[in-house]
């Protein structure tokens, strides 16, 4: 549902562009919407449908995440989260309603998306469904983190349920849950950032740099379109600060990003794939890339194509030759 007030809303009115409006309404009314804001749609068809190129839609996609952050999207799953949805379209309950939100919710492969949407929605039945889709750690409520039972549910055949949402906590479950929160909150407070393997906690000189190359690297990761949500693929990108040949480790990671942003990309299997072939190359830093790169643009502007066999100097053509 698109409201006529959309186009008061002093964001449409003042910060979007013609553009950016005709790409936020395609957001919202596309043939691949669901009933709980977060779809699956590729860029291709996003380009398709609106007569646009790749390049196009992949900079209305970085701007509508990085400045006027209404969406998120994840480049793996494909899935697109709208951030107002809820506000504007889940104002209504009742059971065909939660029915039919609780099976696309179901569908859903990045679940880090949910509380993304859900942070809009009004409805306490309907925002209730929504956390209970969530990770124990994805769930904020005021000033505390609480964890859900493992078991809650949300059981659409229940004839208790007519119009009202139940939900089920076991309380001894959360609170067992909440003192390991408590105690794992403890030692991030000690440790801000992997105290596992990224820290060097001997060395504050050296700890303190590795926490620059740390948040340089998530930084470029998150601000290029590699995913925000992926937190496993970036803790598996980081781990070659450490686990490399590379002399300079966190420069050659974000070379090897670069590229992948050059050619469109933007995954984590690309980027380790490259970064594979370097080590393999046993090129360790990058001068040794930038030298290799030019010897090979050098190799290929030298190769000549064979010219075939030279036409003799005193050659006539005789267009008559062979006629009677």
């Amino acid at each position: 549902m698109v409201r006529t007030d959309f186009w008061k809303n002093p964001v449409v009115m003042e910060e979007m562009t013609p553009e950016d409006k005709y790409f936020y309404v395609y957001l919202l009314t596309n043939p691949q919407t669901t009933q709980i804001g977060i779809y699956k749609i590729t860029k291709k068809q996003m380009a398709f449908d609106l007569g646009y190129s790749i390049e196009s839609v992949h900079a209305l996609m970085e701007r509508f995440t990085l400045h006027h952050k209404l969406i998120r999207y994840n480049p793996e799953t494909r899935e697109l989260a709208i951030k107002n949805w809820g506000k504007e379209n889940l104002q209504n309950g009742g059971k065909p309603v939660m029915d039919c939100i609780f099976s696309e919710l179901k569908e859903v492969e990045d679940y880090s998306l949910i509380p993304y949407v859900s942070e809009s929605i009004h409805k306490q039945e309907i925002r209730h469904l929504y956390e209970s889709f969530c990770k124990p750690e994805e769930i904020f409520l005021g000033t505390e983190f609480i964890d859900q039972d493992e078991n809650d549910t949300y059981e659409t055949e229940c004839e208790e349920m007519d119009d009202t949402l139940l939900t089920r906590h076991t309380i001894g479950g959360q609170k067992e849950k909440q003192k390991e929160k408590e105690k794992q909150k403890q030692q991030q407070k000690d440790f801000p950032l992997n105290s596992e393997s990224h820290l060097d906690n001997e060395n504050p000189l050296l700890g303190n740099q590795k926490n620059e190359e740390i948040k340089e690297i998530v930084e470029f990761w998150d601000n290029n379109g590699f995913g925000f949500t992926n937190e496993n693929a970036k803790q598996q990108l980081l781990a070659w600060l450490d686990d490399s040949h590379f002399l300079q480790p966190k420069e050659m990671i974000l070379k090897a990003m670069n590229i992948a942003c050059a050619n469109n990309k933007r995954k984590l299997n690309y980027v380790v794939g490259i970064l594979r072939n370097w080590e393999n190359e046993s090129l360790l830093t990058v001068e040794e890339i930038d030298s290799y790169q030019e010897k090979q643009k050098t190799v290929r502007t030298t190769r000549q194509v064979p010219a075939g066999r030279d036409i003799p100097r005193d050659f006539v053509l005789d267009l008559t030759r062979g006629e009677k």
